[in-house]
């Protein structure tokens, strides 16, 4: 059986928002749609987005990284969301192993979000229905799009190539390549879901840094002199 999926390159993704923003745009406006923002800019803002970007600093100063990591609907081959759905809104179609909401039997009533274990369900507040990503299905599957357009919108948008799209279940795809090839691993897969989204690992670059590389060779206090205070008036003192 066929199953698309993404295969995500940490080592490449910048966290421009890229994909965010295109997801959204394509899909508020498409068969998903609407993707309902409610008090965007106020205190306490809430949205539906089928794709987030989180971002992350790892390690110990001065050798700290930062890892931008997009996470979405990983459309397992074993989803969790589909068997607690009391409705049946919850499936996964059979020719191209996406995993999809059917609004109109949805009640969001929340179990799938419940029993997905990767956090990326979320109930739209204006239509009370839960919404996830659908690899923009409406667009991967119409004929009438040129070959290289039946992609979905973040990996279109991609600047730097950092999502690839494909069948995972095909040993010759671009995807299953990259997986075979760069270590592609999927996510918490103890969780026994069978993820078909997959992550390309971050090539470690380490670069050792010695506590003098951390001092300022052109340091301006350093070069006055006047690195004790003598306890005369300065102009932090003085009141205006």
């Amino acid at each position: 059986m066929t199953q698309l999926a993404l295969v995500i390159d940490l080592n490449v993704c910048v966290g421009c928002h890229a994909c965010v923003t295109s997801c959204k745009q394509w899909n508020t406006s498409g068969w998903a749609g609407p993707m309902v923002d409610e008090n965007a800019y106020g205190a306490d803002p809430t949205g539906t987005f089928f794709n987030r970007v989180q971002t992350y600093e790892i390690g110990s100063f001065p050798s700290t990284e930062t890892v931008h990591f997009p996470k979405s609907c990983l459309h397992c081959e074993d989803p969790p969301c589909v068997p607690v759905c009391p409705t049946g809104a919850s499936y996964k179609r059979e020719d191209n192993g996406v995993v999809l909401v059917d609004y109109d039997k949805c009640i969001g009533c929340k179990y799938c979000s419940w029993a997905c274990p990767y956090g990326v369900r979320e109930l739209d507040e204006q239509q009370k229905v839960m919404k996830k990503c659908t690899l923009c299905i409406d667009r991967i599957t119409d004929q009438t799009l040129p070959e290289a357009e039946r992609q979905p919108a973040c990996v279109l948008a991609c600047p730097t190539n950092a999502r690839l799209y494909g069948d995972v279940h095909d040993p010759d795809s671009e995807v299953s390549i990259a997986i075979r090839e760069r270590g592609g691993y999927a996510l918490m897969p103890e969780w026994g879901t069978k993820p078909a989204n997959h992550y390309l690992p971050r090539q470690k670059n380490h670069m050792h840094i010695s506590e003098e590389d951390l001092q300022r060779s052109d340091n301006p206090l350093t070069k006055e002199d006047i690195t004790v205070y003598s306890g005369e008036e300065t102009l932090d003192d003085v009141s205006w």
